[in-house]
This record gives structure tokens, C-alpha cells and sequence, in this order.
């Protein structure tokens, strides 16, 4: 993987999928995903935050604030100390004023033996931040083991550092409009206090998962997802035919698709649709249902599809002279526009790997999703060695849905052990 630097870093233009994440964010939706990484023992806090200070000036992604132009918001660079390292003290995915954390756009903090770190959407996507937390993750762990060899300058040669925008460098044509402003099944009831998430944790061996995927003819993504849809139609639907979609969003990281190796957002999201239509039906009809959905959408020529009607826009001469504060209006219509056409959503980041020798002393990964407009449920999946981590984050008060869907694990013969932030028990 190319590992090439831009030096003397002034200022950036956001990538294209960035362009949206300033207009929307407020308290409330945050736009804020965190990362975590568990170790064998606990944090040391003044190690943390000299890792941190080590490894932040390699990465120009992140040592970054963002700046309000006449035409587009823009990225420049960061000269302020590291934000400060802390333990945790508050719900996960909270809103990053910029103002409060010397400008910086991400937060790193840790609990007993977890390091989280909290990005906002608008530097990368959930595959650029893996890459900054492991390094922070690896300068950590030589900083407190010494037989790792202590504090040295460098990075891992996986890592990258590249700062392209891959959608602009992959784009080739124009393409009709590709957002969707249908309807779906919104899942409502009664919500938790404001700024609070349910956290829940399910760790499932991938051997096992990956049998059951097997067994029934799919990946596994499309089974997770399927169990997912299956879920949803039986507590929340009640098992009712309706008129509006099952939807779930499905982020696909672009990266191998187009040999990107960028630390910039590079991600489409596709949909997987179910529409009870008739009165009954089995696990088998809608997981099928909903693993054709995602094999159609999931080629290459498609993903580029779905990308490219957005950079055309963003290329447009006229568009790009209109000034921002009527591009706000205008992304943030089609914004409420498009954001109840998901029910929920399905992040998978896959398999991560840890080099070695720093991988005998790292547990596992998780990452969870703040919560968006029309979407109060979400789920991500993280996967290291053979545990699974399958995270819902909600802002309801209700529990059901989950509940059903690890029990439909169970069912499989799957073995599920579950942890939670203790909110459905307060």
C-alpha cells in the first residue's frame, strides 16, 4: 500500500461525501462515530496522550479544523497541541464542537482497558479512522511494554496516508439522480433522555457465523443484515403485511473496488429492501429478498453509479459559483428529503487485523453510529480473529428489536454473549 504524504499541509478541500456532514450536524445528530480498541490491561492515561502527540502529525486527515468559505467549507491545517486525552465520562458519539477541543475534529479517550476515538463523518469514514487508531494503538503499547522497543518515529508500511479524493480521481461520467425520497418503515417509540444511547454488544464466534452463512447460501453480511430485516418484521411489524419498505442502509467501502488506498471518506451506501406484502412469510423468503437486493447492488459498476451523480454536481461551473449559504438550503433539502427513505442502518468495517507482535496484547474492536434523522436504531459489526462484535446504538427506550435478533442467532446454533452500557437496566 502506497504510504506517500502531502507535506506542508496549508489547506484541503473536503472530500465529496464531506460536503454534507457540516450542513446537517447539531446536538442531536451528531454526524460523530467512535472506534474502540480493548486491551489486555488498563489505560495508562499520560502514555495515551503521548502517543497521540506522536503519531497526529503524520496524519493530515486529522490534524485539520474546519473553516466556513464564501463557496464551500474547507479543511486547514491544525498548528494547536493534540486535543487532550480523557477518560470517559459521558455517552458515546456526542457532538464535537470544534471550539471546546482546540479545533480539532476528533476526541480520544479511554475506559479501564478500551481507547475510544470519536471522529466526525466530515474527516473519513470508519476504514481511514481504523488506521489512526491503530497507530496510536501500536505507539501506546511501545511507550508501556519494553519489550517492544519504546517510543520510535515511523508507522506500520499498512498504513496509509494518502489524502486523495477517490471519488473525484474515480468519477468518469454523469449520472442521473440516484437518492431515493421514498417512504420506509420508521422505527418509533418511546425515547431515551437526550444525548443518551442503549449500547448493546453481541460477541459471536465468526466460525460459527460463518457456517450459518454458509449453510443458508449467503455471505455474511447478508445474513446479518436478513436477521436484521427479519427482526424488525416481526416485533416492530407484528409480522403485517405494509406499504412502506423495510429498508436498511448498507455503507460499501469503495477502497478495494478502486484500488484506493485514501484516508478521506470512500464509501457509497445501497439499500436493502423488504416489502411485507403478502401475510405471511418465513426467515428463508426474506433473508433470499434480502440478499438478492444487496448482490444486485453491489458491483462495481453499479457503486460507481451511485457516486458519480453527486461528484457531476459537484463539478457543475454554475454550481460551484452559487454561494454556500445557498448551498445549505439547497443539501440540506435534499437531505430531509432522502433521510426517511432508511428505516436503519448496517455497518460492517470486516475483518481488522492488528500486525504483529502488538496483536498479543489487543483484545478485540467495536464502533458504534449516532443516530441520524428517521433513523433512532443502527447497528455495526467489527470483527478480530474469531470474535464478532455486533453493536446496536439506540435512542429508544424499547429493546425488542435486538432481543429478536440475537435470539435469531441463537436459533442457528449461534453462540452469543451479550454486554451493554447498562441503560435498559436503569
Amino acid at each position: 500500500m502506497s504510504r506517500r504524504r502531502v507535506k506542508n499541509l496549508k489547506w484541503d478541500r473536503l472530500d465529496n461525501t464531506a460536503n454534507l456532514f457540516p450542513v446537517i450536524a447539531r446536538e442531536g445528530m451528531s454526524n460523530v462515530y467512535r472506534i474502540s480498541v480493548t486491551l489486555t490491561e488498563d489505560i495508562k492515561p499520560e502514555a495515551l496522550q503521548e502517543a497521540l502527540e506522536t503519531v497526529l502529525p503524520y496524519f493530515d486527515t486529522f490534524k485539520c479544523r474546519l473553516k466556513k468559505g464564501v463557496f464551500w467549507y474547507y479543511f486547514e491545517e491544525n498548528s494547536a497541541e493534540p486535543p487532550v486525552v480523557r477518560e470517559e465520562s459521558s455517552y458515546p458519539c456526542m457532538f464535537i464542537n470544534q471550539y471546546d477541543n482546540r479545533n480539532y475534529l476528533f476526541r480520544l479517550s479511554y475506559y479501564k482497558n478500551r481507547i475510544n476515538i470519536e471522529v466526525f463523518h466530515a474527516l473519513t469514514d470508519g476504514n481511514g479512522a481504523v488506521g489512526f487508531l491503530k497507530e496510536i494503538t501500536y505507539a501506546y503499547l511501545r511507550l508501556t511494554h519494553e519489550e517492544l522497543g519504546g517510543l520510535r518515529d515511523g508507522l506500520s508500511p499498512e498504513t496509509s496516508l494518502q489524502v486523495d479524493d477517490s471519488y473525484v480521481e474515480n468519477y468518469k461520467h454523469k449520472e442521473e439522480k440516484t437518492y431515493k425520497t421514498k417512504r420506509s418503515v420508521i422505527i418509533k417509540g418511546e425515547y431515551l433522555p437526550a444525548n443518551e444511547y442503549a449500547i448493546i454488544h453481541g460477541h459471536v464466534p465468526v466460525s460459527e457465523i460463518k457456517a450459518v452463512a454458509k449453510r443458508y447460501g449467503v455471505t455474511i453480511n447478508q445474513y446479518i443484515v436478513g436477521r436484521y430485516a427479519w427482526a424488525i418484521y416481526k416485533k416492530y411489524l407484528k409480522g403485517q403485511p405494509s406499504k412502506k419498505p423495510i429498508a436498511i442502509a448498507v455503507p460499501v467501502n469503495l477502497r478495494p473496488y478502486f484500488e484506493s488506498a485514501t484516508n478521506k471518506n470512500f464509501f457509497v451506501v445501497v439499500t436493502a429492501e423488504f416489502t411485507p406484502e403478502k401475510e405471511e412469510y418465513t426467515f428463508e423468503e426474506v433473508l433470499s429478498i434480502i440478499a438478492d437486493s444487496l448482490r444486485e447492488q453491489i458491483t462495481k459498476e453499479n457503486l460507481e453509479k451511485l457516486f458519480s451523480y453527486n461528484v457531476s454536481n459537484e463539478k457543475n461551473i454554475v454550481l460551484r459559483a452559487v454561494p454556500l449559504f445557498i448551498k445549505r438550503i439547497a443539501i440540506r433539502s435534499v437531505y430531509n428529503a432522502s433521510a426517511k427513505a432508511n428505516t436503519t442502518t448496517v455497518t460492517n468495517l470486516g475483518v481488522i487485523k492488528a500486525s504483529e507482535p502488538y496483536d498479543r496484547y489487543i483484545l478485540g474492536f467495536h464502533a458504534i453510529l449516532a443516530m441520524s434523522k428517521g433513523q433512532n436504531i443502527k447497528m455495526t459489526v467489527f470483527s478480530y480473529k474469531d470474535d464478532m462484535v455486533i453493536t446496536y446504538s439506540s435512542s429508544l427506550r424499547e429493546n425488542r428489536l435486538q432481543r429478536e435478533f440475537f435470539r435469531g442467532l441463537a436459533s442457528d446454533g449461534i453462540n452469543v454473549n451479550i454486554e451493554t452500557n447498562g441503560v435498559y437496566y436503569e
